[in-house]
């Protein structure tokens, strides 16, 4: 394919941060949450159990990863708050050289302290210190995997018992009067407000998944399978620093474009289809998350280029309402006007706000036309998750808030069959019929990061080309591996222990 056989490129990428959270962030973080507990007590944060099979990926907590920085499994933070003073102490496996023999080297107790600032405490006496601490009662705050929705201490929980479940129940179990209270809901509140330093690591992420897209754009042509478009991108994630996928890559063409989330990426693309491309990495932790639709033989249909306006302009329709102190809701109402006055111009729905029955035999409903083709929300917070919190979430965008904007239509060939077939819906169903016909199997999604500023907004993705003519330039690019971004990956080099 031409993604091997071509010379190498320069790549053209966004200016690098080399961004790293500073030790002294990861103590303001923990002070920051001592202080917001209701009251005196026992923390405790668990972080990600080792996997059973040692050949398993170790992925660590995010919530004890926000708050510590340590990377290694079976570890535990148990911060003691009382009278107005705390203390932290980090649980860590000792060194085991044996061990390390299967695991690799990992930092013991010592290495702990001295790179993390910490007191460090042999994982192994966990149990232990915290009996001691508990033995008066008292409370104890718990951060973890847990599976009860209603927090750690509900009983009568009917879903699989974590390991986090199962070490607070035993906890539970020797201290029958200490009260114990899920408090991941605080962290989170932390991480809704994210720092320099983390802007800094989400805004690497845009530049080397916007590195991989246009890889990608450059490398399509039809016969080519989606996993080799995915192989692509996630080689240049990994090739210039990235931790790799921040989650499951979706490369959908023809009637798979359609599938909001379709990861099976094994299908051979043709020439007359439109792929997407929704594609993101990790780096220092912190996510991104893009998505491009674009034409498998290079030029877009009358049909794609339809399509792929509607949704173009409902995007930037978005984008032009950010600003600090503008809710989320504006920025829905304003993607949705546009999209649903171009689906009416299109003629899949009979008019914006025209709706169909949608109810069953035993209760009535009616449901908006344009949700037949947009049945997603407009986009999310990114961060340590791809979809992660924000301050905005609860209130108004604030500087510094992160998130995508990501409207899309999605023209399935069985629309028609998805109306119900009953008397109310027959002439709405006749009269979309052609339009169907015309766009089935045309699925478009456009996808952006962004950055609240104090004037707007930073479109942190903007080296991916998204307007027509900048996507058809690109896919007529030469194409080939890119030079990996030294500087970037000297960075990630500084991120590892």
């Amino acid at each position: 394919m031409r993604f091997f056989r071509a010379v190498l490129l320069t790549a053209c990428v966004a200016p690098f941060l080399g961004a790293q959270v500073p030790q002294s962030e990861y103590q303001s973080r923990r002070a920051a949450l001592a202080t917001a507990l209701p009251g005196d007590g026992v923390l405790l944060v668990l972080g990600a159990p080792e996997p059973v099979e040692n050949y398993l990926n170790f992925w660590q907590s995010q919530n004890f990863r926000y708050l510590t920085g340590f990377l290694e499994p079976n570890a535990a933070l148990v911060i003691v708050r009382r009278g107005g003073s705390s203390r932290a102490m980090l649980f860590v496996p000792p060194k085991d050289p044996a061990q390390e023999v299967w695991t690799g080297e990992r930092l013991g107790v010592d290495g702990a302290r001295a790179q993390l600032g910490l007191e460090g405490r042999d994982a192994g006496t966990l149990r232990t210190v915290l009996d001691s601490l508990l033995s008066g009662g008292g409370t104890l705050y718990a951060v973890g995997d847990f599976s009860r929705g209603g927090g750690a201490d509900v009983p009568g929980q009917a879903t699989p018992r974590t390991v986090h479940d199962q070490f607070l129940d035993a906890i539970k179990g020797r201290h029958r009067t200490v009260k114990v209270a899920d408090v991941n809901e605080l962290v989170m509140r932390l991480r809704g407000r994210k720092s320099t330093a983390e802007l800094g690591l989400i805004r690497d992420a845009a530049a080397v998944s916007a590195a991989a897209h246009r890889e990608a754009m450059r490398a399509i042509e039809p016969g080519m399978n989606e996993f080799e478009i995915q192989a692509i991108a996630e080689y240049t994630f990994r090739r210039n620093g990235g931790d790799g996928p921040s989650y499951g890559s979706i490369v959908g063409s023809g009637s798979n474009s359609t599938v909001l989330h379709y990861n099976r990426d094994d299908r051979f693309m043709r020439a007359d289809e439109v792929v997407t491309m929704d594609m993101a990495a990790y780096y220092g932790g912190y996510s991104a998350d893009i998505t491009r639709t674009v034409p498998v033989g290079g030029t877009f249909s009358p049909a794609q280029r339809d399509i792929y306006s509607v949704v173009l302009a409902a995007q930037t329709a978005a984008e032009r309402q950010i600003r600090p102190g503008v809710s989320s809701a504006v920025l829905n109402d304003s993607a949705l006007a546009v999209l649903k006055t171009g689906l009416a111009r299109l003629g899949l729905i009979e008019a914006p706000d025209a709706t169909y029955d949608c109810g069953t035999a035993g209760r009535a409903g009616r449901c908006p036309q344009y949700r037949l083709y947009y049945m997603h929300g407009l986009g999310h917070p990114i961060g340590l998750d791809v979809h992660d919190v924000d301050a905005y979430t609860s209130g108004a965008l604030a500087e510094g808030s992160v998130f995508t904007i990501e409207p899309g239509v999605y023209v399935r060939a069985n629309t028609v069959d998805i109306i119900p077939n009953v008397a109310a819906n027959a002439a709405l169903r006749a009269r979309i019929a052609s339009a169907v016909q015309k766009y089935a199997n045309i699925g478009v999604r456009i996808e952006d990061d962004y950055v609240v500023t104090a004037s707007g907004f930073d479109r942190i993705t903007a080296d991916v080309p998204r307007d027509i003519d900048a996507v058809e330039r690109e896919m007529a690019q030469p194409t080939g591996p890119a030079p990996r971004n030294a500087a970037r990956v000297e960075s990630y080099r500084r991120l590892k222990p």
